[in-house]
């Protein structure tokens, strides 16, 4: 899949008519899309083409439970052509191919725990699966919601020309503000998907499993939730655990954080110039550049200050080893 091309200006004009839908108008399934449903599903591919040589596989995974419905929605209403235009304008995944997944919690008997679209290169193709979301809102209460199951399905139910042929990793970006399950589940993997597993997965192993190929990184929406979940993802994720600011920063920070990552911002001042060059607010530009602050110095990339105007304190700070996975 992924092979049209990315035309900006229809994708912002698709997404400007929604502007001030209410979320209930943008996500209108009662139940799963039968496109994203991943039962029996064998692979999602993302696949090298004439119009796209170097393809780049990019998971976005969403929290759809009732406390994490406002990113699905700020997506579908603004600020998806934001990732998009940033990591192809800046040269830094030009042949990008993104999938929209969602998580609820299938512990909690939800009917549309793990759905799944595929690899796109086309921004209506991609909206399309990000608005077919069963935003089923239920989830809390059992310390955790289903995050493993999209990581199982990334690392056995994905096939990505850029991890096979050229050894480049994807991405995967888990939004959420809660913990993850201890295990993956064998009768829910059943279920969902279709597959016999002799025994559970330990969190760790699927986490390990999926990082061989992708870089894994869990965003929390604001800092009145880092308390839920930060700890728990730090032991597993270390500084790929970033705790942003505002939720309306999503795509941004996923974005910078590939071009931190790709080399394309070679170190904190070099970002902040490119923000700056893109017209990026102050007050938002300050706040991706502390959200990203910490990760960035555990890949050798961090230095300059944030912007002068804004001196709000770094966050993301956290007990857990950096890791880049």
């Amino acid at each position: 899949m992924g092979g049209g091309h990315y035309d900006r200006d229809a994708h912002e004009a698709l997404t400007a008519t929604r502007v001030d839908m209410p979320k209930e108008q943008v996500f209108t399934q009662r139940q799963m899309h039968g496109n994203l449903n991943p039962y029996g599903v064998k692979m999602r591919e993302s696949r090298d083409s004439e119009n796209h040589p170097n393809s780049r596989a990019v998971i976005m995974v969403m929290d759809q439970t009732g406390s994490m419905g406002h990113i699905p929605h700020n997506l579908a209403t603004k600020n998806l052509p934001t990732f998009m235009t940033t990591v192809i304008d800046e040269g830094t995944l030009p042949d990008v191919q993104v999938m929209m997944q969602a998580v609820g919690d299938a512990h909690n008997g939800e009917r549309s725990p793990l759905q799944v679209g595929q690899f796109e290169s086309e921004g209506h193709l991609i909206d399309q699966d990000l608005t077919r979301i069963h935003l089923e809102g239920n989830g809390g209460g059992n310390g955790g919601e289903s995050y493993d199951l999209a990581l199982y399905f990334a690392a056995r139910h994905t096939s990505i020309d850029c991890w096979e042929k050229r050894g480049e990793k994807g991405y995967i970006f888990i939004t959420g503000d809660d913990n993850a399950f201890s295990r993956v589940d064998a009768r829910q993997v059943k279920q969902l998907v279709g597959d016999d597993l002799e025994r559970d997965i330990p969190i760790q192993d699927i986490i390990a499993e999926a990082s061989k190929r992708y870089h894994v990184f869990f965003l929390i929406p604001d800092l009145g939730r880092r308390g839920n979940c930060e700890a728990s993802w730090r032991r597993l994720l270390g500084d790929n655990v970033i705790c942003m600011e505002s939720h309306e920063d999503t795509s941004l920070v996923a974005a910078t954080l590939i071009g931190l990552t790709e080399g394309t911002y070679a170190d904190m001042e070099a970002l902040q110039k490119s923000l700056k060059k893109r017209k990026i607010g102050t007050d938002q530009s300050a706040r991706v550049y502390r959200a990203v602050a910490q990760y960035a110095a555990s890949i050798g990339r961090g230095g300059e200050r944030p912007p002068a105007e804004d001196k709000g304190p770094p966050t993301g700070k956290g007990k857990g080893r950096a890791r880049r996975l």
